[in-house]
């Protein structure tokens, strides 16, 4: 078994080689980064229980994160981020650097809930400067950090490479690595996988600029204690672990960086974060959840509701869709949170895809804009989402012809042409050019979509605009997106962000800062003949299953055909084409997901499995459990998690008024209950609540 599995990491390691030399966006490249995974790796598999005293973040994690933070972060000996000027390793000749750490704020001074310290360095030969913004979350067992390096003098700096924004070892012991799938777009998108962490290096990155073949998030679960991962990147990130004699080596980077600075010229790394965790798995990603959905997501980020009134398709005027909207009986839009209007409400030629550029309302269908309809929603208490694509651009729009008047506003290759957000100024007219669109239209959720692979326009840029300077366009671009969505949120009265990227290729921590993904995989989308995948209920449990261990808020299309079909897309967002009578039925199942999450029973897209999982706190929660079609077992004995062990609950079936079991959490944990379940398909919701 030992010689299997060394042959196996060997393969492994030989199929990361050839990735690394196919192009970077191609489908080849993405059949062979998941391939080498899956010679290690497994899906199907579970989890140990876990009651609610052991999800309790304790005192010797904390004191563990902050250990490693002092000795790691600010720290002027040996830091966890490392890169190279002039050939010079900052961590082998920190000597070189004059280094001095600044005092830690008060607790959400800078960051909610955390606490920030600034290190600074300055070389003592050259103009070089970096400083690293790095907050600790006590009460999360967490802390956060981004490297930004920058060439204050008048002449061009020496070259920065080996730029990472970590490469550390971490002493946890053996470990095993759970990482999932990205967005491909396929039935098993978000798919948590595991694998022992290999002697040989484990190489995970974004394909083409976007994250396709992997999420960029990580639980490393060693002997001795585990680490949850976080790269937020939203361009090609790069990350590789490996173990070794002294633990688990860990990197993680822009993937693609070698450059001198221009005078004044900065750069930055990704934000790395580390989550802190002793024993269960299970204790790993819901920390994790807890100190993403209290830190890291905007503070109006809610569980929400979505009317979709016009798709890419619509060609209403602005008076037939507000006498849509006026017409929507009251239950319906007592339980709506926004209306929906995706691509196609501007200028276009042949189709919705080559009006993008045009940020101004159709003349024909709306004279007076978009207000009017927006004013009719917000009459009624709802938001307005609004489909945008602003980083593409085609020929002969509104953003095409004002970024022909600069040297370096456009990247062309092809149709597509890319706003070069690496250019401050054209980040700058976009901002001011979006933020005026969303006010003239009335937009409270802003919906930014994004529909190709960047990677190669940024790479193309390097060579005509930046002189040759590999990854300063990504470095750039990337920093000034952020910039770019920033500025939207500051300049917009409660404005939520929806995160889409061709369903779920942008989900990294720095994007979830900002927003969130109401459409969280393309696998969601009818064909083109109107018809529905086969396997799409199915893979949308799955992509809740996969999606829920990194993420609290995702969001997909639900469907109403059958209470099956209902049931599969309940979330913690959602968006539907024709509310029926179970459109907020749910309502309380939603609010559950955004507590703990528990994987109990793994069943992919198999039709003969059945798929269970359980949100909720040690006070209250759901089981959602679903038989699919071809699913023989009549039974399934259901095992809760996260309970308080002392306590009683009373468990009910949500279609089941009179079925009702009281036993104590030790009971529902241990021996569980066990459930009958005739029909095929089946979604069975089950409720518990703790005695008061």
């Amino acid at each position: 078994m030992l010689r299997l599995k060394s042959a196996l990491c060997i393969i492994q390691a030989l199929l990361i080689i050839v990735s690394s030399f196919a192009v970077y966006d191609s489908n080849f490249k993405f059949w062979v980064d998941r391939g080498a995974m899956e010679l290690t790796s497994v899906t199907d598999f579970g989890f140990d229980s876990i009651n609610s005293a052991s999800l309790e973040i304790s005192s010797a994690e904390k004191a563990k994160c902050r250990e490693w933070f002092n000795a790691n972060i600010l720290t002027d000996n040996s830091p966890a981020y490392d890169f190279k000027a002039g050939g010079k390793s900052l961590r082998n000749n920190t000597a070189d650097w004059q280094i001095s750490i600044g005092p830690e704020s008060k607790k959400g001074e800078f960051f909610r809930n955390g606490k920030t310290s600034y290190i600074y360095l300055k070389h003592k030969k050259s103009s070089l400067t970096a400083m690293v913004e790095a907050t600790i979350y006590e009460d999360y067992a967490t802390c956060e950090w981004t490297v930004y390096i920058k060439n204050g003098g008048t002449e061009i700096s020496d070259k920065i490479t080996g730029l990472f924004a970590c490469d550390c070892t971490m002493p946890a012991g053996l470990s095993d690595i759970y990482f999932s799938k990205g967005s491909d777009p396929a039935p098993d998108d978000f798919e948590l996988m595991k694998s022992a962490v290999s002697t040989t290096e484990m190489v995970f990155n974004a394909n083409g600029g976007r994250s396709r073949s992997f999420l960029p998030y990580f639980n490393i679960s060693g002997a001795d204690y585990g680490i949850v991962a976080s790269v937020g990147w939203t361009g090609q990130w790069y990350t590789s672990v490996r173990q070794t004699l002294a633990g688990v080596k860990f990197k993680a980077k822009q993937e693609y960086f070698s450059a001198t600075l221009e005078p004044g010229e900065e750069i930055r790394t990704p934000l790395v974060s580390f989550s802190f965790y002793e024993g269960n798995h299970l204790k790993g990603f819901n920390s994790f959840r807890k100190w993403e959905k209290d830190c890291v997501y905007p503070e109006n980020i809610t569980t929400l509701n979505g009317y979709v009134i016009a798709n890419e398709f619509n060609t209403k005027t602005c008076d037939e869709l507000i006498d849509e909207v006026n017409a929507i009986d009251d239950d319906i839009i007592e339980g709506t949170d926004y209306f929906w209007m995706d691509a196609g409400w501007y200028e276009y030629n042949e189709g919705w895809y080559d009006g993008v550029g045009n940020w101004t309302a159709n003349k024909k269908r709306f004279p007076d804009g978009l207000k009017p309809l927006s004013d009719a929603m917000a009459e009624k208490g709802k938001r307005f989402l609004l489909w945008y694509e602003p980083e593409r651009v085609r020929e002969g729009t509104i953003l095409c012809n004002e970024g022909k008047k600069h040297k370096d506003w456009l990247v062309r290759d092809g149709d597509n042409i890319l706003w070069n957000l690496g250019s401050n100024e054209a980040c700058d007219y976009l901002s001011k050019y979006i933020t005026g669109s969303l006010a003239e239209n009335g937009v409270s959720v802003y919906r930014q979509d994004f529909n190709f692979d960047p990677l190669k326009y940024w790479q193309k840029a390097d060579k005509e605009f930046y002189g040759g300077r590999e990854g300063i366009c990504e470095n750039h671009y990337v920093t000034n997106l952020y910039r770019y969505l920033d500025c939207l949120l500051d300049n917009t009265n409660d404005l939520i962000i929806d995160n889409c990227a061709s369903g779920g290729k942008r989900l990294d921590t720095e994007m979830c800062k900002r927003s969130i993904p109401l459409w969280r995989s393309d696998y969601n989308c009818g064909n083109s003949d109107g018809t529905l995948k086969p396997d799409v209920l199915e893979s949308t449990q799955a992509n809740t299953y996969g999606l829920s261990f990194w993420l609290v808020y995702s969001g997909t299309n639900r469907h109403f055909h059958s209470e099956y079909a209902s049931r599969s897309a309940i979330l913690t967002n959602q968006s539907v084409y024709q509310p029926t009578d179970e459109y907020t039925a749910y309502s309380d199942i939603s609010r559950y997901m955004t507590e703990n999450y528990f994987p109990l029973n793994y069943g992919g897209t198999d039709a003969e499995k059945i798929l269970a999982m359980q949100f909720g706190s040690a006070d209250e929660g759901a089981a959602l459990i679903y038989k699919r079609e071809n699913a023989s077992d009549n039974e399934y004995l259901l095992k809760l998690n996260g309970l308080d062990e002392s306590a009683f609950y009373t468990v009910t079936d949500f279609d089941k008024p009179n079925f009702a079991v009281r036993k104590s959490g030790r009971e529902l944990m241990d021996a569980g209950i066990t459930l009958r379940i005739k029909e095929s398909p089946a979604a069975v919701i089950i409720k518990y609540s703790a005695d008061k």
